[in-house]
């Protein structure tokens, strides 16, 4: 697991990455266009659709939802209060309903809602399996999940780095996680930003289908992972002892300062290519 694969980091890290997720992140490494084109496969063009944006953050992903969704049907969830003050101030989001909450114990439900969107969330989980089991618990039959996250960099320096700061999985395991998960209709969507295309995959929309009752999954052929095959969820607020808050401390330093190195990395790919167009 990376260093801020673990809910006690991730909510720190992001306590201050949030000062400057909108400004510095969002326009080289989760664009509008890239925004857009996940969302046309959530299929959130029906009528009357009850969404959910799973690790909401400062709401970015939101934004675009509720291009398409009556904001007054979108919830945002998130386990960072630091960002969600961030999507507060977003008069497009007044409407939605934004609750503090973990992605791998979503505090709905069964069959709450008609989609399930997660963006820039699923590599900070420590079990993506139960993450995704928990979408297909919360959705009705018939409902969609789409996951939006990084995978594997190709290059060794950049994949050495990525594998210290959190999860960057291959693709395969994505499209395991859904279907042990009971999703059906698998697709994938390769998503880069302009200055990364070309180079390899950078990042993917995992979209999935809830198929309806269990039976219609096992005769699917799919290995149906329920919550309760699963290890219990990690428990942010679990007290420390002080080696455990020396080990704390020494992770959310490293792992904060490789996520951090990807800002000025991407800034410089994102000006050569820049100029090489000119």
């Amino acid at each position: 697991m990376g260093l801020i694969q673990h809910k006690r980091e991730a909510f720190w890290f992001y306590r201050f990455l949030s000062l400057g997720y909108d400004r510095w992140v969002n326009p080289l490494f989760w664009t509008t266009e890239m925004r857009a084109q996940a969302l046309d496969a959530a299929g959130l063009d029906a009528p009357g659709v009850e969404v959910l944006d799973a690790g909401a953050g400062t709401g970015f992903t939101t934004e675009g939802i509720v291009e398409r969704v009556d904001p007054a049907r979108v919830t945002m969830l998130d386990q960072s209060p630091h960002q969600l003050a961030r999507a507060r101030r977003k008069p497009a989001l007044a409407a939605c309903r934004k609750l503090l909450g973990d992605a791998e114990r979503l505090p709905f439900e069964d069959g709450s809602f008609d989609r399930y969107v997660s963006a820039g969330s699923i590599e900070y989980w420590p079990d993506p399996q139960r993450g995704i089991a928990e979408a297909r618990r919360v959705l009705r039959e018939g409902g969609t999940a789409t996951v939006i996250g990084p995978v594997e960099p190709a290059n060794p320096i950049l994949r050495r780095l990525a594998s210290t700061w959190m999860l960057f999985p291959p693709e395969a395991d994505y499209r395991a996680w859904f279907e042990r998960a009971g999703f059906t209709d698998v697709r994938v969507q390769a998503l880069a930003p302009e200055w990364y295309r070309g180079r390899s995959t950078y990042a993917l929309a995992i979209t999935g289908t809830h198929p309806g009752s269990d039976l219609a999954i096992q005769h699917s052929g799919n290995r149906f992972a329920g919550l309760q095959d699963l290890t219990p969820p990690e428990a942010r607020d679990a007290p420390l002892t002080l080696a455990g808050r020396a080990r704390f401390a020494v992770r959310f330093v490293l792992g904060s300062a490789a996520g951090l190195a990807f800002v000025p990395i991407g800034a410089a790919l994102a000006l050569r290519a820049r100029l090489a167009r000119r």
